[in-house]
């Protein structure tokens, strides 16, 4: 058996593991579903963070919060992605990290998100951990023991 704990893997913290806010796609708290709709489907990514004009974090809006917002009983009522605003649908409800905290603990929020923002004291937005680098750092930690013990 592998013991990560050896080499300090998950005691590690997640500020070495995050994608900068620079290099994430975001949406401003003011933009109508329309725009944000059009930053989601150009990255490909299926949620993004809701951040205001200081850069400070206030949720997330997805593709399945957008789409929720514009159906209709009986038709898809498109007029609503430029009547509604990003704050009036988004998910406030959401885990956040600080840059200081252990790996271990991004871990456990990783299970059920496929990222997870970090954020300093004044919900500064700092970036992402996904849930594809620490797997990608993992495998890279790993190989190297596993090979070692199979000779």
């Amino acid at each position: 058996m592998i013991d990560l704990q050896a080499g300090n893997f998950l005691q590690s913290s997640v500020g070495n593991f995050i994608i900068p806010s620079e290099r994430v796609a975001h949406v401003q708290i003011g933009n109508n579903l329309e725009h944000a709709l059009l930053v989601l489907t150009k990255t490909g990514y299926t949620a993004i963070p809701v951040l205001d004009a200081k850069y400070q974090l206030h949720g997330l809006i997805s593709s399945p919060l957008i789409l929720d917002n514009i159906m209709g009983m009986e038709r898809i009522e498109f007029e609503n992605l430029s009547k509604l605003c990003v704050e009036d649908v988004m998910n406030q409800e959401i885990p956040t990290l600080h840059a200081n905290d252990p790996l271990v603990d991004g871990l456990k929020l990783l299970i059920n998100h496929p990222f997870v923002c970090t954020v300093d004291e004044n919900k500064y937005f700092k970036g992402i951990l996904t849930r594809r680098v620490v797997l990608k750092q993992l495998n890279a930690y790993i190989q190297p023991m596993y090979y070692k013990e199979k000779d």
